[in-house]
């Protein structure tokens, strides 16, 4: 099998079995077309060639190109699952992935909107159905921390509005309940007031565009970007961003870590802990804020 083919028959297998969603299709393909082209640069055409020396010499390569450790254990995840997968069609017979790490990086802690912060960015007076849209968005991703591909895969049937609760579909399918705020309702049922001048009576999809399709993640995003520039909003605002201060937030108020971990959808609690780190930078501030003898020690003699 040449290796193009077998990337494909590889996606088709994420696509169809795992049914794995398109941002996730979209990241597997693009570590690994990197693969491929480092392969074709070689004149490596033929799945049985690759060994574990060429796995290591490829991760040294992006390494020098500038790609982080987080993003290279990603592409290395593709590639194990992407020999496993070869494996089981017998193209290859064993997975030359196994045993080669990453280099180490640092762990870098998320931005995040204060609660102020984020009051202002949700207080939207435009009353048209766009804003009316973007602001069910902007309330339900922050209310419930949903990622950016479980937001537009969203459905109407998914929300309930009697128990307060979204029918969440997180990473690998894995399915969540999780409860919705009474801001965030109280937005998707003016959003839902309008919704239907643009859509027909088949379209499923909770949030869509003027032409009635589903929103695209660029499109989410361009649309909360132009709204943190009208509010005011420091930094970068962007779908994750909220999602980030729906966990910090949750966290700062109850101290439940794996509640957050059940609410976020993190398999490994391990994910959610980097929330606790924020957590103590936000308290570290504020000690040096308020304590009178807390910035003695920066001070020069």
């Amino acid at each position: 099998m040449v290796m193009d083919q077998g990337i494909e028959r590889f996606l088709d297998y994420l696509r169809y079995e795992r049914r794995l969603a398109p941002l996730t299709l979209e990241n597997y393909r693009r570590d690994l077309d990197k693969f491929s082209q480092y392969c074709t640069q070689r004149q490596f055409d033929d799945w049985r060639l690759i060994n574990a020396h060429c796995i290591r010499n490829f991760v040294a390569e992006q390494h020098r190109n500038g790609l982080g450790g987080r993003s290279i254990q990603r592409a290395l995840s593709a590639l194990r699952t992407l020999f496993n997968f070869l494996i089981r069609e017998a193209v290859v017979t064993n997975n030359p992935v196994n045993g080669v790490r990453s280099p180490k990086s640092a762990r870098k802690l998320p931005d995040v909107l204060d609660v102020d912060q984020m009051g202002r960015l949700l207080d939207i007076t435009d009353s048209d159905e766009l804003a009316r849209r973007d602001l069910a968005m902007m309330e339900l991703t922050y209310s419930s921390g949903l990622r950016l591909a479980e937001l537009i895969n969203l459905d109407v049937k998914d929300i309930d509005h009697d128990e307060a609760m979204v029918r969440i579909t997180g990473k690998g399918g894995k399915t969540r309940v999780v409860p919705v705020g009474r801001y965030a309702l109280e937005a998707i049922k003016q959003w839902l007031s309008c919704r239907s001048a643009w859509v027909d009576a088949n379209e499923p999809a909770m949030f869509v565009s003027r032409s009635g399709r589903r929103l695209t993640p660029r499109a989410v995003q361009l649309r909360m970007r132009q709204w943190s520039i009208k509010q005011g909003t420091p930094g970068r605002v962007h779908p994750h961003l909220l999602r980030h201060s729906f966990a910090s937030h949750l966290l700062e108020s109850s101290g439940d870590l794996r509640a957050v971990q059940e609410l976020l959808g993190h398999a490994d609690i391990s994910t959610t802990q980097i929330y606790t780190h924020l957590d103590f930078q936000q308290l570290a501030r504020a000690y040096d804020r308020a304590h009178p003898r807390a910035k003695k020690r920066n001070e020069q003699p």
